[in-house]
């Protein structure tokens, strides 16, 4: 770019989601890096998360800049405040918050309008937002905030069915036309997709999300190529999409207090989690968390007591805690003394954990995880072999590709999509999935394997790098889009 031509201005529209903030949030950073002009348009309530996060970096804050839009709650029907899906007091109430995010767009076209950026990188969850960048002529990109491996998958199965060619749910099929001889069960699809319920809410946003996609001008993956090259060439060359990979986003945050600050207040200070790792050996400790919205029920959380118990294992454990009934909940779910008995072993953080950081100390041996997309990169650029634990959304096609194709990860036996509950997993299916991921001769095959994943991440975003290289090439084909 010319020093006399200002710089290339990007609109960055994430859901409203903690797991779409987060890594859109890296990306503005990354853009900002070099010297793109950075705005994140968002509501108040998710303005003050994005805030805290973006002053704590310290090289690329001057150069993001954030709008705020109202979130219409009342007109919604949800609550005050309520701007974050992950806030959304019900299940049910979960398709209302997507269908009222249809209401932003008339505030969004006036931000358009006003600002005219060069382009407009918005979340898949916001089909408007094509038609409403096109209205001012300027391209829009798609983010999915996932896999190239699990963007084929799902365009593979709603192009050729093959879940139809099994005379049960439980019965495998491969995915038709998918390198990797991937497969599946129906079980492990979101019900929608395949039991002719057209009319469900989901359907229909998935339905717009991808007539969107094909309009608009391409689509930016948080991933990188040597992690899933087969895949990355598959969606570009056999579907036909224009797509750039420009990750791992999370290893755009260089030190300790940025990383503590993706996402909402740890539960637990950064230094004393660190200070506790710091007395453990070498790949010794598993650490165990499923996410912002997979919520466990109480049973389910008692058996990961058991199972970790019996596995022998030194763990972190984070655990989502909904209170029923204010400070005085019981936790049922810990079986008696187990705290007692754990102490120094085992570390339970109650609510929200700076996952970067751990996942980053040597004393990490292994992440039991939900398979959501960017716990999954996180685990890949650290280096740590997985227990996968798919729950819903994309997580089954993720975990496909960290245990069949990376052959970095363990599957627990989750065998069954259920929104934000999770299949049900006994004891001692937690217990000898953490014995083979942590002792034993495939348990190091596989550290190496990840670790070998890790230095390639690390060399993808380095200057010269394939995702380096592949923001350049954004940048510069952005750069020549600008109306003189």
């Amino acid at each position: 770019m010319g020093s006399e031509s200002p710089a290339l201005h990007i609109f960055f529209f994430p859901f409203l989601a903690h797991g779409h903030i987060i890594p859109t949030v890296d990306m503005a950073k990354l853009f900002a890096s070099r010297g793109v002009k950075s705005t994140i348009v968002t509501t108040p309530v998710n303005a003050s998360l994005i805030s805290k996060a973006i002053g704590k970096s310290k090289t690329h804050a001057n150069g993001i800049h954030i709008e705020t839009i109202e979130f219409p709650c009342s007109q919604a029907g949800l609550p005050d405040g309520c701007e974050n899906v992950d806030l959304v007091p019900s299940e049910d109430q979960v398709h209302v918050f997507f269908a009222s995010t249809r209401l932003l767009q008339e505030q969004f076209e006036k931000l358009l309008l006003q600002h005219k950026p060069d382009c407009v990188v918005a979340d898949m969850f916001f089909p408007w937002a094509t038609d409403s960048a096109s209205k001012f002529g300027i391209p829009r990109l798609v983010f999915h905030g996932t896999s190239f491996f699990s963007l084929c998958a799902t365009e593979c199965v709603r192009l050729y069915e093959p879940y139809k060619n099994v005379s049960s749910d439980s019965e495998p099929f491969v995915i038709s036309n998918l390198p990797g001889e991937i497969k599946l069960t129906r079980m492990q699809l979101p019900p929608f997709m395949w039991t002719n319920s057209g009319t469900n809410q989901m359907a229909r946003v998935l339905k717009e999300a991808k007539e969107s996609e094909m309009k608009s001008y391409g689509v930016v993956v948080n991933s990188f190529y040597e992690l899933e090259s087969v895949y990355a060439d598959f969606y570009r060359n056999e579907l036909g999409r224009k797509a750039w990979h420009i990750g791992p986003l999370s290893l755009g945050n260089s030190d300790n207090e940025e990383k503590a600050q993706r996402g909402k207040d740890a539960s637990i200070d950064e230094n004393e989690c660190l200070k506790w790792l710091n007395t453990k050996k070498p790949n010794s400790v598993v650490y165990i968390c499923f996410g912002s919205v997979a919520n466990f029920e109480d049973s389910q959380l008692r058996e990961i007591a058991l199972g970790l118990e019996a596995s022998g294992q030194q763990f972190i454990w984070v655990v989502k805690r909904t209170k029923k009934g204010g400070e005085e909940d019981k936790e049922e779910w810990l079986p008696e003394g187990f705290e007692r008995r754990m102490e120094g072993k085992g570390l339970i953080i109650r609510g929200w954990a700076p996952q970067v950081l751990i996942l980053e100390h040597k004393a990490i041996g292994a992440f039991v995880t939900h398979c959501g997309w960017n716990s999954t990169l996180e685990g890949v650029a650290a280096g740590v072999p997985m227990v996968t634990w798919p729950v819903s959304a994309e997580q089954f096609y993720n975990e496909k590709l960290v245990t069949h194709v990376l052959g970095i990860g363990v599957p627990v036996g989750a065998k069954k999509w259920l929104r934000s509950k999770g299949d049900s997993v006994k004891w001692e299916a937690v217990e000898k999935a953490l014995k083979k991921i942590m002792v034993g001769e495939e348990a190091e095959d596989m550290r190496k394997k990840a670790k070998m994943l890790s230095q390639l991440a690390k060399s993808a975003v380095e200057k010269g790098g394939s995702s380096y290289s592949d923001l350049n090439a954004l940048i510069h084909e952005l750069t020549s889009l600008r109306h003189p």
